[in-house]
């Protein structure tokens, strides 16, 4: 678990290894959420790169 500092403007730096395993880069939106007492911090994707995201879904499924 990595530690970060808010600072006086509020703002936190995201250590290193963090932007690599999550691909994210500068300039990328980021969403905030709060639950309970934890805040969760989640990469906003565009459209675009969510295309074929469910490429290899099964569609197969019992209906009522």
């Amino acid at each position: 678990m990595t530690t970060v500092t808010l600072s006086p403007k509020y703002q936190i730096v995201i250590p290193t290894q963090m932007p690599k395993n999550f691909a994210i880069g500068p300039g990328e939106k980021l969403q905030m959420i709060a639950f309970k007492d934890r805040l969760e911090i989640l990469p906003v994707h565009t459209m675009k790169a969510m295309r074929g995201f469910l490429k290899n879904m099964s569609t197969i499924f019992e209906r009522e």
